[in-house]
């Protein structure tokens, strides 16, 4: 693994001391960019739907993993566990681990759900770990979830080992991130002279190719690719406008999308039996 598992330090100060879960931008303790298509968005958008959006999210990407009935879930990246509540919630699963690599974020965590960890027998747990380096057992998991986290992670081919490692045979990874939509290498520039959290390192620019080719090489199969920006990108951005002009930063996801120079996908793949 390139770095060990050692966080880096834009990620350190986001998740900590800047807390995104806290913004208003983020609400309702999720911390992604939403799914949009049940939600209309002809007229203004409020804190409930994009509450929703982001609970569409999670819908989606477990929806492409075809959770197994009282299945075992692990969630990558998981912040503050609000979708591995919704899984808990929704999905039946019989038992969910949330994975993250910031220990604020999991103190957080814990103190938001403090009553599922509280139960007998625990359905839910949280485990500081980086995603390159998981220190969970092998072939524990039926299913792998990761929702917009996989533009932090600095080794790809890393994750997709320990996705590999840790998922029984059969097991499913169900994986929704932004990704350049080829792998011109001029991309990362032109991302960064768009968006911040490019140029400052907070996110990595990276092809959709170096996720999917890393799945494929350690041995998962059925490697799937739905395109979603269409579901995410509009949306995100009329909520945003309540704060942001169209010509500052943070509008200007759309424009990437628009331009051809990034996209949002699930990404779904399959340890063989």
């Amino acid at each position: 693994m390139a770095d060990g598992g050692a966080m880096r330090e834009t990620v350190r100060e986001a998740y900590g001391p800047g807390d995104l879960a806290g913004a208003p931008m983020f609400g309702g303790g999720f911390i992604n960019f939403g799914y949009w298509q049940a939600i209309d968005l002809r007229g203004p958008v409020g804190g409930a739907e994009r509450v929703r959006s982001q609970q569409d999210l999670y819908r989606h990407v477990l929806d492409a993993a075809g959770l197994p009935a009282a299945g075992s879930v692990l969630e990558v990246g998981c912040g503050l566990g609000m979708g591995c509540a919704l899984v808990l919630g929704e999905h039946g699963a019989a038992e969910v681990t949330g994975l993250d690599i910031h220990p604020e974020q999991l103190r957080r965590a814990r103190d938001t759900h403090a009553g599922l960890l509280d139960r007998t027998p625990p359905r839910l747990r949280f485990v500081q770990g980086a995603a390159e380096r998981m220190p969970l057992p092998d072939a524990a998991f039926d299913t792998v979830l990761s929702v917009e986290a996989a533009q932090h992670f600095p080794d790809l081919p890393a994750f997709a080992a320990e996705t590999a490692r840790v998922l029984r045979p059969g097991g499913r990874v169900s994986l929704a991130g932004f990704f350049t939509v080829d792998a011109d290498p001029g991309r990362p520039a032109e991302l960064a002279e768009l968006l911040e959290t490019f140029a400052n390192g907070l996110d990595i620019a990276r092809p959709l190719s170096a996720l999917t080719d890393a799945f494929g090489n350690v041995g998962l199969t059925d490697v799937r690719v739905e395109s979603i920006g269409a579901e995410v990108w509009p949306g995100w951005d009329q909520w945003l406008a309540q704060w942001w002009a169209p010509d500052t930063w943070p509008r200007n996801f759309l424009h990437a999308y628009r331009r051809g120079i990034l996209d949002y996908y699930t990404v779904t793949a399959t340890r063989p039996r």
